[in-house]
């Protein structure tokens, strides 16, 4: 328990907010993106918001995998679970993501589609050792951090010769939604970002000296506790006041420049990059997913069940795109808190925990404060 203790001391959370409000210049705002949910997800719940001075606003990226994931990704898995002798095996928060008509896989289920929860991916793979003479299908998603454990997931299917196990790829790049919000044609004013932490201890730190060097934007990688991202947030504000755009590493304990070669090298075996695809709310994206090698096309489960991804928007009220994009706040969509609540979520950002919109929502961010009494 000692990182955990260490890391949420209130006391040095009350000398880092000090050193914040100190160091943030009179008459100049600070604006950084937390690319990485599990921020978002930290900046509400142990109430960092609170400790910042005013000049400080922090806006919400895209780095959710679950809320990324568009329409058209759900109906595609949809559409494999009610294929006959399909078990589809996913992750549990992304069973209640709405695809089209409001239709979810957990509806899936009830109206007799077989979806199962699994926790990890040697669920899914003890799934078809149980069940040989069913299909099971398993719904990657995720970004660079959950590749590798997909990767090897597929060699250990084909050194036993489960043909019965398969794969529907939805793993996404993370520097490339960094690109695309940069490059959006309603660009963000941002004076740095809080890289994200599990990402970059596969990945490391070196992709993101792009985002320093072409965008003139600090960047600082930051784990998840709150002295961690507070740390980092006094770091960038240190970067902006000395004029400096370079990628530092407040995540040391656990990220190196270079970071994970062997994962790299083990997701390299099965995946290759795909052309082109869609995001929840950045639409078609450039070379920034990952889909199987053709020599491992016989367990890609969109090559074997020829399931087509078609492009479907979101609903028309929510949210949940400009959100990501970092251009609104969870509590500017009027369906936030009242129509749209984690039991009956109405875009993806309600749905996964490090979506903006739930963690706003379980940590009370959406009330508004009553009025103090009359003395």
């Amino acid at each position: 328990m000692k990182y955990v203790t260490d890391f949420r001391d209130p006391v040095l959370a009350r000398r880092l907010a000090e050193a914040i409000a100190q160091a943030c210049q009179p008459g100049r705002t600070y604006r950084f993106m937390e690319f990485c949910g599990g921020h978002t997800h930290a900046l509400a719940r142990y109430g960092v918001l609170d400790l910042l001075p005013p000049a400080v606003h922090m806006i919400h990226g895209p780095g959710c995998p679950v809320c990324v994931l568009p329409v058209g990704r759900i109906d595609q898995a949809i559409a494999a679970a009610k294929l006959p002798s399909v078990i589809l095996a996913s992750y549990g928060d992304t069973l209640r993501v709405p695809g089209s008509h409001q239709l979810s896989l957990l509806k899936a289920r009830a109206q007799g589609a077989d979806v199962r929860i699994v926790y990890a991916v040697d669920d899914a793979l003890q799934l078809a050792r149980m069940h040989p003479d069913r299909e099971v299908v398993f719904l990657a998603i995720g970004f660079e951090t959950t590749t590798p454990p997909t990767a090897v997931a597929l060699m250990t299917a084909r050194a036993e010769g489960l043909r019965n196990f398969s794969v529907l790829c939805n793993h996404v790049l993370t520097p490339a939604a960094m690109h695309a919000i940069l490059a959006q044609p309603e660009p963000v004013a941002l004076d740095g970002l809080v890289g994200p932490a599990h990402v970059s201890t596969i990945i490391g730190t070196r992709p993101y000296e792009v985002f320093a060097r072409e965008h003139g934007l600090p960047v600082v990688v930051a784990g998840f506790e709150p002295l961690d991202i507070m740390q980092a947030i006094l770091m960038l504000i240190r970067q902006v006041n000395e004029g400096r755009a370079e990628v530092e590493n407040e995540f040391a304990r656990a990220v190196q420049a270079q970071g994970n070669l062997k994962a790299q090298a083990l997701v390299a075996q099965v995946f290759t990059v795909r052309d082109r695809f869609a995001w929840r709310g950045l639409g078609e994206l450039p070379h920034s997913a990952l889909c199987l090698r053709p020599e491992w096309a016989d367990l890609d489960a969109e090559r074997r069940f020829s399931l087509p991804a078609a492009m479907v928007p979101d609903h028309p009220q929510c949210l949940c795109g400009p959100i990501l994009r970092g251009q609104r706040q969870p509590a500017d969509c009027k369906l936030f808190g009242s129509v749209c609540t984690p039991d009956s979520p109405m875009g993806a950002c309600m749905v996964s925990s490090e979506g903006a919109c739930a963690a706003h929502y379980a940590y009370g961010r959406h009330r508004v404060p009553s009025p103090a009494p009359a003395p």
